[in-house]
């Protein structure tokens, strides 16, 4: 059974790897791409393309103390920037590992790239490779396409991921700063933040969110909200054109829908009539009415 590259298509032709190897501490020749070295660290600096931004001290004093013992099993991936200076396309984690450890040179292969296949492949290879949270694969996504001029289709291709996939990453995106913030924080998982984009209102999905941390509600329970507040959404759009629905109640029903968390009716009749505020448990009463200051 041959075994599925798990780099993906795209990157691997990019990378055109050879089989050819050099011997440790032998320099690395000009027009050799693909070859594996031995590369000093003070030879090595960090590529400006890296997506991820913070590495965990902690698990990086794990990896070098791992290194210290069994050194490192897969080496980096540079490209030459020109005598004795390389930069890193993927593996600066291993790279500030590596300096850890007290290491002063590490095996790498050396690529030949532009700055464009620079970021193409660094992108690729840390969402391929890397623990990337949901918000820092949908910005990668994000520069893939706008950067390197890709449609979702070629992206996917890359990535191997299906269109659908890649489109529900660049959704979150759209959803409010604080949302994002607490995605990237793995406060909030990515299912949650599937079903908050099922409200269009960013108001409405800044309130069901503070629900999500306040009261630890499912993935199953925020879907079930957000269709309710949906629905309610409709019938208040659908009905604002009858001669008996002033737009005014029709608007404030909706907005209440959205700060209550659940759907809200308002019944008038010439001026008169009343507001229904429904609630699935006591614990949804209490919190209605914690909202209310009652």
């Amino acid at each position: 059974m041959t075994k599925r590259n798990a780099l993906g298509r795209g990157l691997s032709s990019l990378l055109q790897d050879t089989p050819a190897s050099q011997g440790i501490g032998e320099t690395a020749p000009a027009n050799i791409s693909g070859s594996m070295h031995e590369v000093l660290l003070s030879d090595i600096e960090v590529n400006p393309f890296q997506p991820r931004h913070y590495f965990d001290q902690e698990m990086l004093r794990e990896l070098a103390e791992s290194i210290k013992v069994h050194g490192i099993i897969q080496p980096l991936t540079l490209r030459k920037l020109a005598s004795n200076k390389y930069q890193i396309i993927s593996g600066e984690r291993r790279f500030q590992a590596s300096r850890l450890a007290g290491l002063k040179s590490v095996p790498a292969f050396v690529r030949q790239a532009d700055d464009q296949q620079m970021l193409e492949m660094a992108l690729i290879e840390n969402i391929q490779r890397e623990n990337l949270n949901p918000i820092e694969i949908a910005l990668s996504y994000q520069r893939l396409i706008t950067e390197c001029d890709l449609k979702q289709e070629e992206l996917g291709e890359r990535v191997g991921k299906n269109r659908s996939t890649v489109t529900n990453y660049l959704r979150l995106l759209k959803l409010p700063p604080d949302i994002q913030i607490a995605l990237r924080d793995n406060i909030l998982t990515m299912g949650h933040a599937r079903a908050l984009l099922g409200l269009e209102n960013p108001d409405g999905q800044i309130l069901l969110f503070k629900r999500i941390i306040q009261e630890d509600l499912s993935v199953r329970r925020v879907e079930d909200l957000v269709r309710d507040m949906s629905r309610s959404s409709g019938k208040s759009s659908s009905s604002a054109s009858t001669p008996n629905r002033d737009n005014a109640i029709t608007q404030l029903q909706s907005k209440l829908s959205s700060h209550f968390g659940t759907r809200v009716l308002i019944k008038n009749e010439g001026g008169k009539g009343e507001i229904r505020i429904p609630y699935l448990s006591v614990e949804d009463l209490n919190r209605i009415l914690e909202i209310l200051k009652v």
